[in-house]
């Protein structure tokens, strides 16, 4: 496994320098000064520092990664087996070995995968560094491994991210001592000790910029856990400013200046295959899932060829594309790159299976989430799976069945689309099909998919909901306002301050018919109850009230609770005629022991339906 995340030291000093640098990024000029003396900035910290809308949010240069399904991480060190101490013979085997770059690019491409990830300056892995290096401390090759994978996945469209580790706690695993400080502190002129956390943070900063000079077209960094060293000499906005096209990943931790959180390997959901259950950043934060193709083994080649579960892989796959979280796919290539033969068979296997429905996954988004679509999640007669709607067209969706139904029948709620035809992605078949009461439902069905059965879905818009409706909230944390979880903006949302119970008001304008009220509750904590400390922060227990004058509620028109569930939640009611519609939350399903999530509440979108959309065009038959 890779090394366990290291607790941060978050003093209010560091916390300045990222925000200082995030804000400058505009005005290079303020930005951070020369490595060696950072500056701070006076800036009002009052709501930045804990901010859940990370400053830079959606910045060009991750255009790249928002385009993309997914990546392939590659492990690979003088700690792959057969293991290496030393650095010259490890490059002659790999070298005699008959390593490629245009093998990894192409096995990445089999994946479907759009970027590479390269960790060999791993903690466990000896810190290898696959790049000439003039900056002693750790294994460093003559041949530039790095530079000819650049150059090989960039003539195929692909970009390569080099994992950077701050963690010197490995520097002797194995009985071996893989760091040189002597020869380092000759280097610098002083005594440096590589294996404390600020020596290290001295050695690996530098390294930042060696690379960062070495290789223009490199995509980026994908940083396991920060060091203070970084923190406090401003690296990140040295990284922008030098090479404003990179990316920073930050692993298991939400770091503002970060491009990307990348959660490493969550178990534990129902169905197993449900990675996003774990995830709990909110869209459009970029969000990325990172989980290793092996069944067993370490991640990286030990010398076994373990299975591949394939509705495991293929499921975590879609549903991360379903929820618009990024799959970065772990192999163990071993010395040569070459990768075990049940890995090597999976990426054939992957490459001609998703052919056919690589429409419904690349340039998409998640369905039933902030950017509209179908709802996805757990169907009728145990069927799960989710829904995907293209970036160009939202009138153009996928229903990804992953578990089939214990029937011939599929039910999802239809979020207010007119539907005009539903076929079988990968047959072309028409399949039958009719719509009431807010939901689809496709009837006639078999021959399931082992792994994905796709359903290609075409609307004609929405129908029934309601636009111009005013939101109002009994409480709300500053910035985050009820009116928020009503201007039709899902980057923007009301937060409740933690208070229960809890009132979110509509007025309507004017009487109308209301059929059913639709949530989209913030996607920023777990879907399911990991343990007593990390619990869903969503709607338990809730009533509505309908009132003619915003005074007098009377007896409630509905009481319930809703699932602790991710994706849009829908409330029907009797469609009586109101002008004012309340929603009161009792309870979340957080337990009083999760005191990060106990009573939070928060929510991108809400609205009323008056009306459920009706067919644009009569079933198949």
């Amino acid at each position: 496994m890779k090394p366990p995340t290291v607790p941060r030291r978050r003093a209010a000093v560091i916390v300045l320098f990222v925000l200082a640098a995030v804000l400058g990024l505009t005005h290079p000029a303020a930005l951070a000064a020369p490595r060696s003396a950072p500056r701070a900035a006076a800036l009002d910290l009052r709501d930045a520092a804990t901010s859940a809308k990370p400053l830079d949010l959606e910045n060009p240069r991750q255009n790249f990664l928002r385009n993309s399904v997914g990546g392939l991480f590659l492990h690979w060190g003088l700690r792959t087996a057969p293991a290496h101490t030393d650095c010259a013979a490890w490059e002659k085997d790999v070298t005699n070995g008959g390593w490629s770059p245009d093998y990894w690019v192409k096995e990445a491409q089999k994946l479907h995968t759009q970027y590479l990830v390269l960790a060999s300056f791993h903690s466990r892995l000896g810190y290898a560094r696959a790049w000439p290096s003039k900056i002693p401390g750790s294994c460093s090759t003559k041949r530039d491994f790095l530079g000819e994978l650049i150059t090989a996945a960039k003539a195929k469209g692909l970009k390569v991210i080099l994992y950077m580790t701050d963690d010197p706690q490995w520097h002797a695993e194995g009985g071996h001592e893989w760091l040189d400080s002597a020869a380092y502190s000759a280097y610098k002129g002083k005594n440096v000790d590589l294996t404390t956390r600020d020596g290290f943070g001295q050695f690996s900063y530098d390294n930042f910029f060696e690379v960062m000079d070495r290789y223009p077209d490199l995509g980026g960094f994908w940083i396991d856990n920060d060091n203070a060293y970084w923190e406090s000499n401003n690296l990140y906005a040295q990284i922008y400013q030098k090479r404003p096209n990179y990316t920073l990943s930050n692993n298991n931790e939400d770091t503002p200046i970060m491009d990307m959180i990348s959660n490493e390997q969550k178990t534990g959901m129902t169905p197993a295959y449900d990675y996003p259950q774990a995830v709990y950043t909110a869209q459009p934060r970029l969000t990325e899932a990172d989980f290793k193709l092996p069944s067993t083994g370490a991640w990286w080649y030990d010398g076994s060829d373990p299975s591949v579960d394939k509705m495991l892989t293929l499921g975590r796959l879609v549903t991360n594309a379903g929820s618009s979280v990024k799959a970065l796919m772990a192999e163990t290539a071993q010395v040569n790159g070459k990768f075990p033969a049940n890995q090597a068979a999976f990426n054939t296997f992957a490459n001609s299976y998703l052919a056919p429905i690589w429409e419904s996954l690349h340039g998409t988004e998640g369905g039933g989430y902030m950017y509209g679509g179908l709802k996805p999640g757990f169907w009728n007669d145990g069927a799960h799976g989710v829904t995907t709607i293209a970036k160009t067209d939202p009138n153009r969706q996928y229903i990804h069945v992953l578990t089939p139904p214990s029937t011939g029948t599929l039910r999802v709620r239809d979020n207010g689309y007119r539907i005009a035809s539903v076929t079988n992605l990968r047959t072309g078949a028409a399949v039958s099909w009719s719509q009431s009461g807010g939901v689809l439902t496709l009837t006639g069905l078999g021959n399931w998919d082992p792994y994905d059965t796709v359903f290609k879905v075409t609307a004609a818009g929405r129908q029934g909901i309601l636009s111009g409706v005013k939101v109002s909230a009994s409480a709300s944390a500053g910035g985050h306002p009820g009116s928020a979880a009503g201007d039709g903006d899902y980057r923007t949302y009301w937060d409740s301050n933690k208070t229960l119970p809890v009132d979110l008001t509509f007025d309507l304008g004017s009487a109308k018919k209301v059929q059913y009220l639709g949530l989209n509750q913030r996607e920023d904590s777990v879907a399911y109850a990991r343990s007593d400390t990390e619990q869903s922060a969503r709607i338990k227990d809730y009533k509505v009230y309908l009132s003619a004058d915003g005074s007098t509620w009377g007896s409630p028109v509905k009481t319930g609770q809703l699932p602790s569930r991710r994706g849009i939640q829908g409330i029907d009611l009797t469609a009586a005629s109101a002008r004012y519609v309340r929603l009161e939350v009792d309870s979340t399903w957080a337990a009083s022991t999760d005191t990060t999530r106990y009573q939070r509440l928060r929510i991108d979108e809400a609205w009323v339906g008056t009306s459920y959309a009706t067919p644009a065009k009569r079933g198949q038959s």
